[in-house]
C-alpha cells in the first residue's frame, strides 16, 4: 500500500473532496485524522472508512483558529507518532455573478482572507512536527485556473485571487521547507461535477460548462482526485515539490 502506517490529517475532511481523498488515504493505508466544523459530516466519512476497514479519527477544529490548529496538531503528533500528510480542503466563503465595479470590498476580501490564513495556518502547524522527522507532505487544493476562459467570461469574484494567494504561500513554503525533506504540491482542478449539491440549480449546465472546456472531454471525478492525492503524498512522488499536480482532464493547461 502506498501509504502504509501514514498519518494524514485533512482539514475539511467532512467535505466532498476531503472525504473522497480520505477514503483514497485509508485504502492505501493511512490513518486519516479528519478535521472540520461540522462534527456529522466527519463522522459520516469516519464511519465509511472504517467500515472499509481504515483508520479513522474525527475533531472538531475551525481551520482558522491557530491556536485550535496548533493543539489539534500536537495531539495528533503526540499520540499517534507522527504527521506524515497535511491536506487542506475548507470551504472558502464567495459571491460570484457580480462584477468587480458593483461587488462589496468584504465579499472580493473574504475568500482571499480565509485562503490564506487557513492555509498558512495548517500549513505552518504541519511543518512543525515535520521538520524534526526530516519528511512530510503537505498538500493544497486549487491551482492558478484558466487566464483564457472562465475569468474572461465570468463573474468569480475574489475566488481566483484566493487560489493564487494559495499558489504563492504554496511556493514560499516549498522553498523553505524543502531543505528539511519536506514537499508541498497543489492539486489544481478545473471543476468537479461530482460536489454539486443534488438540488444545485444549474448543476447540468455549469457541467457542461466544465467538460467542455477540457481535452479529454469529461470532467474529473471524486476519485480521480482522491487517487492523484494518493500519488501525491506517497513516495511514488517523492521528487514532486513545489509543483502542481494537474487533475483538471485538460481544462488547464501547463
Amino acid at each position: 500500500m502506498l501509504l502504509e502506517n501514514r498519518n494524514a490529517v485533512i482539514y475539511g475532511g467532512g467535505g466532498s473532496i476531503g472525504g473522497a481523498v480520505a477514503r483514497a488515504f485509508a485504502r492505501e493505508g493511512a490513518r486519516v485524522f479528519l478535521a472540520g466544523r461540522t462534527e456529522a459530516k466527519l463522522q459520516a466519512v469516519a464511519e465509511d472508512v472504517r467500515t472499509a476497514g481504515g483508520h479513522a479519527e474525527t475533531a472538531v477544529v475551525d481551520a482558522l483558529d491557530e491556536e485550535a490548529v496548533d493543539r489539534h496538531a500536537d495531539e495528533i503528533a503526540a499520540n499517534a507518532g507522527s504527521i506524515d500528510i497535511s491536506f487542506n480542503v475548507i470551504t472558502h466563503p464567495h459571491t460570484h455573478g457580480v462584477p468587480f465595479h458593483e461587488m462589496e470590498a468584504d465579499d472580493f476580501t473574504a475568500p482571499v482572507e480565509v485562503a490564506a490564513r487557513t492555509t498558512f495556518i495548517t500549513a505552518r502547524a504541519a511543518a512543525r512536527h515535520m521538520i524534526p522527522r526530516r519528511s512530510g507532505v503537505i498538500l493544497a487544493f486549487g491551482g492558478p485556473g484558466d487566464r483564457s476562459g472562465p475569468l474572461r467570461e465570468y463573474y468569480l469574484g475574489g475566488t481566483q485571487v484566493a487560489f493564487d494567494a494559495i499558489e504563492t504561500i504554496r511556493r514560499q513554503f516549498s522553498v523553505e521547507l524543502g531543505r528539511h525533506g519536506i514537499r508541498f504540491v497543489t492539486l489544481a482542478s478545473g471543476g468537479v461535477p461530482d460536489t454539486f449539491p443534488g438540488d444545485f440549480d444549474g448543476a447540468d449546465e455549469i457541467t457542461k460548462m466544465i467538460e467542455d472546456q477540457t481535452l479529454l472531454g469529461r470532467a474529473a471525478t471524486l476519485e480521480d482526485v482522491g487517487n492523484a492525492a494518493v500519488f501525491a503524498a506517497s513516495d511514488w512522488a517523492r521528487t514532486l515539490t513545489a509543483a502542481i499536480v494537474n487533475v483538471s482532464c485538460g481544462a488547464l493547461i501547463d
